[in-house]
C-alpha cells in the first residue's frame, strides 16, 4: 500500500478547509443560482411550462417546488442542496495536492473543472425535482407518471448520492488537473556539439 507524505495530506487538509469556507460563504447565492437555472430548464421541456423553483435561504437551505397546476393551498416540498453540491469541498482538495498548488495555471485548471461541475449541480437538482414528481406526491405521482420513470428518476437520484457525485469530482479532477513536473517528466534540454566535445 503505497504511503501518503505528510505534506500532501497537509495539503489537501488545507485544501479541504478552503473548499468548505467558499461552499458555506457562497451557498446562498449559488442555491439561488442553481434554482433559477433548474427552473429555466425545466421550464423549457414542460407543456405548459408550470415548474416554479424558490430558494428558501434559512438554515436548511432548500429549494420550494411548487407547480402552477396544483392548488395554491397545497404544501410545497423541498429538497435540500447541501446534499448535491458538497463534492466541491472535494474537488478543492484534490486540486490542492498538485505540486504547484498556488500557480495559475492550477487555479485557471480549478475554475474550468469548478464551471463543468456547475453543470452537473444544475443536472442533479432537475434529477431530484423530477424524482419527487415521480416518486413522493402520492396519487398525483402514480397518475402522471410510469413505472418506467418512476423507477428511471430514482435509480439517477439515488446513483448521483451514492457514486456519482464523488465520481464526478475525481473525474473532472483528473480530466482538468495540470501535469505534475518530475525529474522524470522534465524537458531533458540537448547538449550543443560543442558542450559535447568537452
Amino acid at each position: 500500500m503505497p504511503r501518503i507524505e505528510l505534506r500532501v495530506a497537509l495539503k489537501a487538509l488545507a485544501g479541504f478547509l478552503a473548499g468548505l469556507a467558499l461552499w458555506v460563504a457562497l451557498s446562498p447565492l449559488y442555491d439561488t443560482f442553481l434554482a433559477h437555472s433548474a427552473q429555466v430548464v425545466m421550464r423549457s421541456f414542460e407543456k405548459p411550462p408550470v415548474t416554479r423553483l424558490r430558494p428558501m435561504l434559512d438554515d436548511d437551505r432548500f429549494i420550494s417546488v411548487d407547480r402552477e397546476d396544483f392548488d395554491p393551498r397545497s404544501k410545497h416540498p423541498g429538497i435540500q442542496l447541501r446534499d448535491l453540491t458538497f463534492n466541491f469541498i472535494l474537488l478543492t482538495a484534490l486540486f490542492a495536492i498538485h505540486p504547484k498548488a498556488i500557480s495559475d495555471r492550477n487555479f485557471i485548471r480549478f475554475g474550468l473543472a469548478s464551471l463543468a461541475l456547475c453543470v452537473t449541480h444544475v443536472l442533479a437538482t432537475i434529477t431530484e425535482v423530477m424524482a419527487l414528481y415521480v416518486m413522493k406526491l402520492g396519487p398525483w405521482s402514480l397518475v402522471h407518471y410510469s413505472d418506467l420513470s418512476r423507477n428511471g428518476w430514482s435509480l439517477a437520484s439515488t446513483s448521483y448520492r451514492v457514486v456519482l457525485m464523488y465520481a464526478i469530482a475525481f473525474a473532472l479532477w483528473w480530466i482538468f488537473r495540470a501535469p505534475a513536473v518530475t525529474p522524470e517528466t522534465a524537458p531533458v534540454k540537448k547538449l550543443s556539439k560543442k558542450a559535447r566535445g568537452r
